[in-house]
């Protein structure tokens, strides 16, 4: 038989985490003059209900995967996503305190959908810089990488060899598919609710897997 060469299939590397980012499901809707519930300075709003039910697509595209931690962030958006799946998988999930989302300064707690709804001048600085430290006291793009790196980094050094699911943020995950691909700081922002998006972590390095998966919503 004459010699073959196949075209390359992507494997795991030795010792490396699949790590798969969840972006929590829709929240309930800001509303003029009434500001979120907070939390540590950051708004905590409670899922809407489209977002429970995104939450529980999520769990019935992943209930037979097979994952062995789940990661949730301090905001109880996360914990409710994730309840579906970590019920269905027997997980507790665990918080990590690097994984929430942007800090927005004087726009959190809901002012930021608000402003950007009316296109303010600040946002505009911010989309077209992809700098988020143009918002009034708001982290910078670079403050959010680094701690999104570091929280990637720390997982998956705990979870060689295995597949975890990591419930974050919209901005959590822009900022860990740029950080891993190299992207400018909103390339991959707009991650939809409930999608799934994937990077491997091994040996402090990134490979981007999939970024807004939605099959599972439609």
């Amino acid at each position: 038989m004459a010699q073959e060469y196949r075209q390359h299939r992507f494997t795991l590397p030795k010792g490396a985490a699949d790590l798969v980012l969840i972006r929590h499901g829709e929240t309930e809707a800001a509303k003029p003059d009434m500001s979120f519930p907070l939390k540590d300075g950051h708004g905590d709003p409670a899922l809407h209900p489209d977002g429970e039910e995104q939450a529980r697509k999520v769990a019935e595209r992943l209930k037979a995967e097979p994952i062995q931690a789940m990661y949730v962030t301090k905001l109880r958006r996360t914990h409710q996503t994730a309840a579906p799946l970590a019920q269905a998988l027997g997980i507790d999930p665990v918080e990590d305190p690097d994984l929430h989302e942007i800090f927005l300064g004087d726009w959190d707690g809901g002012l930021y959908r608000k402003m950007a709804a009316e296109n303010a001048p600040e946002f505009q600085r911010a989309r077209a810089g992809h700098e988020w430290g143009e918002i009034p006291g708001a982290e910078t793009t670079a403050q959010l990488q680094t701690r999104v790196k570091r929280g990637l980094l720390r997982i998956g050094a705990a979870h060689p060899d295995q597949l975890v699911a990591v419930v974050v943020h919209g901005g959590v995950v822009g900022a860990a598919m740029a950080v891993a691909s190299g992207a400018r700081g909103f390339a991959f922002n707009g991650a939809a609710n409930g999608s799934i998006s994937r990077v491997v972590v091994h040996d402090g390095t990134f490979i981007v897997r999939a970024f807004n998966d939605c099959a599972h919503l439609t």
